[in-house]
């Protein structure tokens, strides 16, 4: 059995403090990089000062399907697509820095006090499915956006959650307790 280089060590310690500090959880942190499960924990908490949260990663396409989360889910995905195709960055560090280009814009729409609605781990799963070929990007009808759908739906007449959002989106308790209607981040207007 040859051993890692001292560099090849650092590097995959670089790239799972990364994740890491993005909110990745440990089972992400075992895929991507060669680290054992002990080393991994033992960075977890040296980084989060808590250990890592137990229990099972989101396996279902069907959380990417409701609104916020396809809106969210989608930029997220075109950003990775982008990088992918057009930079030096490839996998998981294309996920990295697509998560990261995500954030600044949660943070600009949602302020920095609240938590993203697409997390590091979920991201990481999109990814996963797309490979999987469980997804695909369909454009939008009306917009010409590219949105998270199942794959093998027909697209002729796709209209994405932006151009037809479902009755209820952005009612939740919290918009009506700040006097928002409508969509979130719109503020109700005056006559």
């Amino acid at each position: 059995m040859a051993s890692k280089s001292v560099s090849q060590e650092a590097d995959e310690i670089l790239l799972a403090s990364a994740m890491i500090t993005l909110g990745a959880r440990l089972q992400v942190l075992e895929a991507e990089t060669s680290l054992s499960h002990d080393r991994l924990a033992r960075l977890y908490r040296e980084i989060r000062g808590c250990s890592p949260p137990k229990g099972m990663l989101p396996f279902s396409v069907d959380w990417f399907m409701t609104w916020l989360p396809n809106i969210h889910s989608s930029l997220f995905y075109n950003v990775y697509a982008f990088l992918n195709q057009r930079t030096e960055r490839k996998g998981i560090r294309a996920t990295i820095d697509a998560y990261r280009l995500y954030l600044e814009h949660a943070a600009v729409e949602n302020g920095e006090a609240s938590e993203p609605v697409l997390s590091f781990t979920r991201a990481w799963m999109l990814v996963r499915f797309f490979d999987s070929d469980m997804l695909q990007l369909s454009a939008c009808r009306q917009c010409g956006g590219h949105f998270i759908a199942h794959a093998h739906d027909p697209q002729s007449d796709f209209v994405c959650a932006i151009c037809r959002p479902p009755p209820r989106a952005g009612k939740t308790r919290a918009a009506k307790a700040r006097g928002v209607q409508g969509r979130p981040g719109l503020e109700p207007t005056r006559s």
